[in-house]
Parts: C-alpha cells; structure tokens; sequence
C-alpha cells in the first residue's frame, strides 16, 4: 500500500504542509509514500502531476490523502495511477458513491434525513425550488450543494428557518450560491433539519455544535473513529453495520449525530481519501489504523 499526498505549491518536491501531521504518522506508521502535483491534475496535466509517482512492479493499492477535486481530475488520477501499477482504493463509480450526496443517498435510506435534490442542468428559479420544497412544509432545513455545505457560515447561507418562508428561502439559497460561485457542485440539495443533541456552539460562526462523530469505514467494518469537534465526547455512536456493507466503496467516511429526539442519524458520507481528520482524531492512530488495514489490490 502507498499513500499519495499532495505536493507543496511553493515546495515542488515535498508534501503539502497542511499535510505534514499525516506525512510523518505515516512515516511512523511505517507507509510508503509518493507525491502527486494537484495543480497540474486539476489543470488536466496528469503525466506532470505523477511524474514524482514511482511505478509499481506489481499491482500496488494507493489510497489518496489531499484536497477534493473535480470529478474528471480523479477519473485522469485513477487511469494515471493504474498505468504506473497503482490502484486507487475508491475506482471512479466508487468515489462518486461516497462522494455526491445524490449518488449516497440510496446507500444511505432511511438512515439518514429527508433530502430533495435540484440539478443545476435542471433551472434553479425561485419557483423550481418552492415546488421541490413544498413536501416540507414549515420545517426547518439545511442547504449545500452535491458535495458542501457553508456550515460556518449557518444563519447566512446554510440553515433556513422554515421552508414555506420563500423570503428566507431566497436569501439564504442566494447567499450560498453567490459565495459558492465557480466552486458548486452538481446544484442544490436541501435536507431537512433534525434538531441534534446540543454540545454548543462555535465561537465564530454561531453555528451550533451537536453530538457528532466521524467514521472512517475500510471495507464495510469500522476502522476508526473520533467526535467531530474539539469538544471531548464519550457517548460514540452504534454500530450502522448494515449501513457500511451497503455503500459500495471500500474507503470512506461516515458522519453520525444524535438526535434529540433519541436516536443517531447518518449526516453524510465522504470519499475516505478526502475526509478530513477530525481535531481529535490523532494522526498516528489513523495511520497505525491504515496499515493494519493493508488493502489488497481487487482483480479485474
């Protein structure tokens, strides 16, 4: 198995230093590792992005750890890799799987809130969005598009009070996607908004902080897992196991909050190679995780 950073922008040779806590638990963990240009593969160069990718004698499982990317560039990354003996641990249908909201949504079920989608290819007028969102009533949702939300920027252009409010729709709808801009994914996704065990709120952006967890699954079964915030939290979540062995990805991340209601809901699923570390997940346990793991090469 290797891991694949991305390189530094300024430092050509060497991984991103945002990545430097995961570069060296992965040296202690014992990982090999390789550098991939970003700015080259999201520019459609992939033969420059790889040139510091040695090739693999035999078919060897690369699992990615850097920034998201568009749907082509990981599609170019996949075909790379594999020209140099290298495997992605998520093919392309795999990725998207975890990736795309809409694409997780069947995996999900009911394990997960009410959610409409709107394609962008599709019109976003004002009139599209309170027809899709007339099913809910008053209640209260969240918008993003397939793949972020503005969370830290919850009262302006994430969290809508009441979904037959049209003004508050307009508003915060129009905040999210005057501040997404060029960066929107897919279109808008709205899901409605299930009130969560409070923990508090963040200090910056109001936003409320719930009882949350994130999940790094690896091959259907739980491979490790911390709260989602700073705050220390000792009440994890159940299992979901048969949530796990439904997505058909063999890495990924799985976000889960307690209802006030009672209960956990799943919030989101992630590609695993792209999924941050929560703040109080350490680095060397994720990596000490990774190589216990080893995935092994699929046939075909």
């Amino acid at each position: 198995m290797r891991v694949l950073f991305c390189t530094d922008p300024l430092l050509p040779r060497s991984p991103d230093r945002a990545f430097a806590p995961e570069v060296a638990a992965a040296d202690a963990a014992g990982l090999a590792w390789s550098c991939c240009d970003f700015e080259a593969l999201v520019g459609g160069d992939v033969g420059a992005a790889l040139r510091r990718v040695p090739a693999s004698e035999r078919i060897e499982v690369a699992i990615y750890r850097g920034w998201m990317m568009p749907l082509a560039a990981y599609d170019a990354l996949h075909a790379g890799l594999l020209a140099r003996g290298l495997q992605l641990v998520n093919d392309p249908a795999a990725h998207r799987s975890a990736h795309l909201l809409p694409a997780a949504l069947p995996h999900l079920g009911d394990d997960t809130p009410a959610t409409v989608v709107l394609p962008l290819a599709a019109g976003l007028e004002d009139s599209r969005i309170a027809a899709a969102l007339a099913p809910f009533g008053a209640r209260a949702l969240i918008v993003k598009d397939y793949v972020k939300s503005r969370k830290h920027e919850w009262n302006d252009a994430c969290f809508i009070r009441a979904a037959d409010d049209d003004a508050e729709v307009r508003r915060v709808v129009g905040n999210f996607l005057a501040r997404q801009g060029e960066d929107l994914v897919g279109g808008l996704v709205f899901r409605a908004y299930e009130p969560l065990v409070p923990l508090g709120n963040d200090p910056r952006s109001d936003m409320p902080l719930p009882r949350e967890w994130r999940r790094f699954i690896a091959d259907g079964r739980p491979l490790i897992e911390s709260p989602a915030w700073e705050i220390a939290d000792s009440i994890a979540p159940p299992e979901f196991t048969e949530l796990a062995r439904r997505v058909p990805c063999r890495f990924f991340s799985l976000d889960l909050a307690e209802r006030a209601a009672g209960g956990w809901t799943a919030i989101e699923l992630g590609d695993g190679q792209v999924a941050g570390l929560p703040p109080r997940m350490d680095p060397a346990q994720f990596y000490r995780a990774l190589a216990a793991w080893d995935p092994q090469p699929l046939a075909g």
